[in-house]
């Protein structure tokens, strides 16, 4: 399993993992529980951006990658 597969997986396992929070929090929120609870999606929410912003970023850098090649064997 390449870098590439392993930040795919691990994206959507942190989505997953997001979603359930959320969900807890609401719940929890609704219920009058203690307003920390309101916070607990954020750092599955940080993992996300981290890992969207690099899977965003990888077909630029490939093409980026590609045309450096092209030029080095013109």
């Amino acid at each position: 399993m390449n870098s590439n597969s392993r930040f795919r997986q691990i994206h959507r396992w942190t989505a997953i993992v997001f979603t359930v929070t959320v969900i807890v929090a609401t719940i929890a929120v609704s219920m009058k529980a203690a307003i920390w609870f309101s916070y607990l999606p954020l750092l599955p929410l940080a993992v996300l951006l981290l890992s969207g912003l690099y899977l965003f970023v990888l077909p630029y850098r490939r093409r980026a990658a590609g045309s450096r090649r092209a030029i080095a064997t013109a």
